[in-house]
């Protein structure tokens, strides 16, 4: 069987086997390397408003990433998840002090004022929370379908990043047509890759 082969479920098991394995050291290194990946975005581009969220688990990253954003001049909006599965709801990060455990697994996010599932239409970049994506930008989510639903509220030019480790940018997902496809990933070890969503 190829990779190729695997149906969702499978590549989430694979996925998450994979990441239970990579040590403390390894997260923190790889939160690093993201953070500067993003910081040197910030400043080619300078976005006004970025979507991003707040990394748990093994997923890559760390709250110190949201900082940078901020730091380079970015209003920055975090996820609050609602409790049955629709869209995303949104709230602006104002520093970690702000930050209160929410209702969805105890992920972090922001306890200020919510701005309603459209407030993602002003964000000119989305750092997307992802197990995998494709050279095709078909993203692997945990397979709640939060984000499917919320990025529909997207501008048309907005520029969609999933935040993977190196080999979890991959040749060929399985994809739905309700799949919202990337713009490109960023990863630890190859920084920015453009992903093509036409091919």
């Amino acid at each position: 069987m190829t990779t190729e082969d695997l149906d969702k479920r499978t590549w989430r098991r694979r996925i998450t086997g994979g990441r239970a394995a990579v040590s403390a050291q390894q997260q923190v290194v790889e939160a690093k390397a993201l953070a500067a990946s993003v910081g040197e975005l910030i400043a080619a581009t300078g976005p006004a408003t970025v979507g991003c969220y707040v990394p748990f688990g093994t997923e890559p990253g760390s709250i110190g990433l949201l900082d940078v954003l901020r730091d380079g001049g970015a209003r920055v909006l975090l996820p609050i998840v609602p409790d049955e599965r629709g869209p995303l709801d949104w709230s602006e990060y104002t520093g970690t002090a702000g930050l209160v455990p929410g209702s969805y697994r105890g992920i972090l996010e922001p306890g200020g004022p919510r701005l309603g599932a459209e407030a993602i239409g002003d964000a000119e970049l989305v750092l997307v929370p992802a197990l995998a994506v494709d050279r095709r930008g078909a993203r692997l989510g945990r397979g709640a379908g939060h984000y499917d639903r919320s990025l529909v509220f997207a501008r048309d030019d907005v520029r969609l990043i999933a935040l993977v480790r190196d080999d979890e940018l991959v040749e060929r997902l399985p994809a739905e047509p309700h799949d919202v496809r990337m713009s490109a990933a960023l990863t630890p070890g190859h920084g920015l890759v453009d992903l093509d969503p036409t091919g």
